[in-house]
């Protein structure tokens, strides 16, 4: 894999784009969404949810991305779902190692966020203060180790 999906998932962020979007939009040339799709797609997924603070959007767009390229299809067996959710698991864990935790409000803890439906404004001091650059990267560099060494079955 020749393409830097981390370098392109954080200037998606940096561009505007939620943590969600920034990592699935990156990933469009391994998943084959068109982009915009995968855009509106994980727009639901910022700020862990509609800024709910839950799961973090970049484990979203991660788990996502191992659904499409990896993910069981209708007639899966039994095996194969676990499979699946021992890979999203794994992912997970990855995650974890690097910052803690998957869930937005605990990897925000220490900043002044709230969980309104309004979205911050992408200000100079925004980017200053807000680590989610740092989530967006270690997503899409799990995500490009993992696809190199599990090529996708379909």
């Amino acid at each position: 894999m020749d393409h830097n999906h981390a370098d392109t998932a954080c200037q998606l962020f940096a561009d505007g784009l939620n943590c969600a979007q920034a990592v699935l939009a990156a990933f469009s040339d391994v998943t084959g969404l068109d982009r915009e799709l995968a855009i509106r797609l994980s727009s639901s997924f910022g700020g862990g949810m509609g800024r709910m603070r839950e799961v973090c959007g970049t484990c979203s767009a991660m788990f996502m991305i191992a659904g499409i390229l990896y993910g069981p299809a209708e007639d899966s067996s039994h095996e194969d779902k676990t499979e699946h959710y021992k890979r999203i698991q794994l992912l997970a864990s990855q995650f974890k190692e690097k910052h803690d935790s998957i869930i937005c409000r605990e990897l925000l803890s220490g900043l002044k966020v709230t969980s309104t439906p309004e979205p911050d404004k992408r200000t100079e001091q925004y980017y200053k203060v807000r680590p989610c650059v740092k989530f967006v990267r270690t997503a899409a560099e799990i995500l490009d180790k993992y696809i190199s060494e599990n090529p996708a079955h379909n």
